[in-house]
């Protein structure tokens, strides 16, 4: 009898800590499960160094979205960047979309800079304004080698 408690005790001490581990993945992963409030808009840049699908999309410092997807355009050699935005963050049409680091060598993000416009962007439309991200090492090359 005391062999079944004491192997009930252990599946359930295990039970518990892959649900502990579970758990753990989806939150420092980043990961959202069965949240698929907001809408997708897209933004089409000449570069994105170091940006990954997952990264932040913010607006004066706020987080209101993650970077959903990253794909090449057919037509043009430029990148077409997915950003996944939370319900009830509406942007305009004059956004402007920019590749920032956090930091001096940190994680890339994406920050929002509003416009003015009263048009607002819905599901599936287009930022069209951009700043792509700021390549470092080509720019301490200008200057070792005398570029600048």
């Amino acid at each position: 009898m005391k062999k079944y408690s004491r192997e009930t005790s252990v599946g359930i001490f295990v039970l518990i800590g892959l649900l502990c581990v579970g758990y753990l993945t989806v939150k420092l992963g980043r990961m959202e499960l069965l949240s698929d409030k907001g809408y997708t808009v897209h933004a089409r840049f000449t570069s994105i160094t170091g940006l990954r699908v997952g990264a932040e999309v913010e607006i004066a410092g706020v987080p209101v979205g993650r970077v959903a997807g990253i794909t090449l355009a057919p037509d043009k050699p430029v990148a077409v960047v997915s950003l996944r935005m939370q319900e009830g963050v509406h942007l305009t049409d004059d956004v402007i979309a920019s590749v920032k680091t956090s930091g001096l060598i940190g994680d890339k993000y994406i920050k929002l800079s509003p416009g003015g416009s009263p048009e607002q962007l819905g599901e599936g439309d287009e930022i069209t304004e951009t700043e792509s991200a700021i390549d470092i090492e080509s720019l301490i090359s200008k200057y070792v080698f005398g570029g600048v």
